[in-house]
């Protein structure tokens, strides 16, 4: 049985309690109102940083006014005489433009303001959705590494795979998460139903009357259909989870494999649910924070990432183990195994974050390609960052056959793709959110650091309930003498 060390739950706690306070930090620092926002501006500009404004500029006017009596390309046919009328009336001109003049000014000058007032309202909100789009980005990243290595284990069992019963403990403690993140998940999604941030546009009913593109939508992006829709998916996998751990334990007490039968047959139908609900979820709580644009790749994007993520988090957690004393049946084949996977699925991640990309990019439809024009423009660091660390370091790295088999490679090749994914799920979510005014701050990392402590204590706490050996498992022999 694995026991709990207090200083890994002490590391657990703190990290907890720092992100809490962060994260109250970034919501009590967040601009209230517009004077707050013209400061923050200001300050910015004072800083010598780059702030868009579009009301900046010089009013020009043209050098001639053409007088109203004067029509270009004509002359006058009286030359010789000028009546008095028209004397007075050409005296009285340079008076008339400069009113006309002045009222166009004025004119415009209340347009400007207008355009500014909207400009630093529009500012407000991207400032105060910024801590609520940190917390989200780390809340559905934990949740979804979790939900990575389920749909991992339940691939695992359908293939009735011979090598990784001997990790299936080490996949049901991750998978411990998934529970206590969904609910965090949910709360979180009805707070965005009630308004309380503006990370879904489509949930404004004033921006719903103003765009037509988001009112054809209202069918499906509704609050009841979409908050519904969530509950459904959270509730279809956690169900998987409690069910497919139940039957593993119950296995180990049974003189058949029976409880192994069962967790074939709810595996194969678990995939079938999760292939569709996950591709709608992509869709939902990633893609409908942009309701304007849509990519056929999506839902196999946002899995990939998820997907190598999991992968990489069961090896991490297995390292760890092992480097303590346990898991004395996993060896180097295992592990070498695991980190083909991560190989594997960060060059597949990479196809499709290509192929988006060349087929949008190319193709050049403004509707679509205003998506990366953003992240290029104003995420330039994130967004190609996230490349190198998610393909090129891999590939760089997890090509070696050796490397494979060596714990601190490993360790350094997952904790980048780790991170890289998470700057991949910060590249889908702020540039619609927060727009330019991104930076990672106390928001971001408090956000991380509460969802990882959260993380690293659900998941050790599950590792002690059980043994981390199934026993009765069918194919455990064959996994413990794994060899590669």
């Amino acid at each position: 049985m694995y026991t709990f060390s207090s200083k890994l739950k002490t590391f657990s706690f703190i990290l907890m309690i720092i992100g809490v306070l962060g994260i109250g930090y970034g919501f009590l620092t967040a601009p209230k109102n517009i004077e707050e926002v013209e400061k923050i501006l200001a300050a910015s500009e004072h800083e010598g940083g780059h702030v868009e404004a579009a009301h900046e500029g010089i009013l020009q006017f043209p050098e001639k006014v053409m007088l109203p009596t004067e029509t270009k390309g004509e002359k006058s046919d009286t030359t010789d005489t000028i009546s008095k009328d028209s004397l007075a009336y050409k005296a009285s001109a340079p008076i008339a433009v400069a009113e006309v003049v002045s009222k166009e000014k004025k004119h415009v000058e209340v347009d400007e303001h207008a355009e500014h007032q909207e400009h630093l309202k529009h500012v407000l909100n991207q400032l105060q959705n910024k801590p609520w789009s940190a917390f989200y980005v780390a809340c559905i990243f934990f949740m979804l590494v979790s939900m990575g290595v389920l749909a991992f284990y339940a691939i695992q069992q359908v293939a009735q795979a011979g090598w990784s019963p001997v990790l299936f403990r080490v996949m049901q403690g991750i998978t411990a998460y998934l529970p206590v993140g969904s609910v965090i998940f949910f709360v979180f999604l009805i707070l965005c139903g009630l308004h309380l941030n503006h990370l879904f546009i489509w949930l404004d009913p004033e921006v719903v009357a103003h765009d037509k593109i988001i009112s054809n939508k209202v069918g499906y992006l509704n609050f009841p259909f979409w908050i519904g829709r969530a509950a459904v998916f959270l509730i279809g996998w956690n169900v998987y989870r409690y069910f497919s751990r139940k039957n593993c334990l119950a296995q180990d007490e049974s003189n058949d494999d029976s409880f192994y039968k069962k967790n074939f047959n709810i595996s194969a139908m678990f995939l079938v649910f999760f292939i569709v609900t996950e591709s709608i979820m992509s869709w939902d709580w990633i893609m409908s924070i942009d309701p304007h644009w849509f990519s056929t790749l999506f839902g196999w994007y946002v899995f990939a990432s998820f997907f190598v993520s999991g992968i990489t988090t069961i090896c991490m957690v297995t390292l760890y183990l092992k480097s303590i004393g346990y898991l004395e049946h996993v060896n180097t084949s295992h592990i070498h195994d695991l980190a083909k996977f991560m190989f594997g699925i960060s060059v597949f991640w990479t196809y499709l974050w290509f192929s988006q990309f060349m087929l949008i990019w190319y193709a050049n439809i403004p509707e679509e390609v205003t998506y990366f024009v953003t992240r290029i423009e104003q995420y330039n660091l994130p967004f190609f960052g996230a490349v190198v660390m998610n393909f090129v370091f891999p590939i760089l790295i997890l090509i070696n056959t050796d490397f494979k088999r060596i714990t601190w490679v490993l360790v350094m090749a997952g904790t980048v793709i780790l991170f890289g994914h998470y700057i991949d799920f910060f590249n889908m979510i702020m540039p619609s959110t927060v727009g330019d005014q991104w930076f990672i701050g106390v928001s971001e990392i408090s956000s991380v650091l509460f969802f990882l402590g959260l993380f690293i204590f659900v998941v050790f706490n599950a590792l002690t309930k059980v043994p981390l050996l199934p026993k009765r498992n069918p194919f455990i022999e064959e996994s413990k003498h794994f060899h590669y």
